[in-house]
């Protein structure tokens, strides 16, 4: 079991980060981004596996709760600070798998942590609080190991450390992941959702059903491979040629939540 939140009750403290502004450079795909595959997901979600989440968050859609794992990061707590900080991403060499018992450190990882939580979900006699804690890191987790640079090579920071110019503006590659990509198309999330939606085809939707965080890490570290730029100026260009990818992993990851909660729930 990881360490709780302290304090304050864990709904006392997101409505409290919800106040904060915070900026980083290790949130994946955004804001915009983790409600897109959140919102994506609910469409997938099984009957039993909505009204256990209903019950869990009766005011709240999952892509309301997609994005609590970043904004809680305002709050001060050692929790938030610390605890929670390395489960948003794993850390995996060049020319190598995720096997988690060689790779996850001590304090854990996306992976371990995702493994946690689901145990935690599936507990009955876990508390509301844990149980709504486990939900919302579920969500954002598996959103995170859908975005390449969330699977690092532990040399850069996840592409933080590389510097460009994306669009003129000062950026990092990281960055141009995470929200560059997805907010220089000025749609909101549900738009997104929308126009996403209307290409996954039944049959898309059954291939990408694994529920293996194994088999997401290895498609994240295979693309990984591709996104690094040869130049630091990236416009046009580089956004035709990997947006794309940016939309198939938000499509992917959306399948995904539905089927991981399926699962659990």
């Amino acid at each position: 079991m990881f360490p709780k939140p302290s304090v304050l009750k864990f709904s006392q403290l997101a409505i409290a980060a919800l106040c904060l502004l915070q900026t980083s450079q290790a949130l994946a795909w955004g804001q915009t981004g983790h409600r897109i595959t959140a919102n994506i997901a609910e469409q997938y979600l099984s009957a039993d596996a909505k009204a256990k989440i209903d019950a869990l968050y009766p005011t709240q859609s999952l892509a309301e709760i997609s994005t609590l794992a970043d904004e809680m990061r305002s709050d001060p707590s050692e929790f938030w600070q610390k605890t929670s900080s390395p489960w948003h991403y794993v850390t995996v060499e060049e020319g190598s798998d995720y096997h988690s018992s060689e790779h996850a450190p001590s304090h854990g990882d996306a992976y371990t942590a995702l493994v946690s939580f689901a145990a935690t979900l599936k507990n009955p006699q876990a508390t509301l609080q844990d149980r709504q804690l486990a939900l919302h890191f579920i969500v954002h987790i598996i959103g995170d190991l859908h975005q390449p640079l969330h699977a690092g090579d532990g040399t850069d920071r996840g592409g933080n450390d590389v510097k460009v110019e994306f669009f003129w503006q000062d950026s990092n590659l990281h960055r141009v992941w995470d929200s560059g990509m997805i907010d220089k198309q000025q749609l909101s999330y549900t738009e997104w959702t929308e126009w996403l939606s209307r290409k996954i085809t039944p049959e898309m939707a059954k291939q990408w059903q694994s529920t293996d965080p194994k088999v997401w890490i290895k498609e994240s570290i295979q693309l990984r491979e591709k996104v690094y730029p040869k130049e630091s100026k990236l416009s046009w260009q580089y956004q035709h040629q990997h947006l794309p990818e940016v939309k198939q992993r938000l499509q992917m990851a959306g399948v995904r939540i539905a089927a991981y909660l399926n699962s659990i729930l």
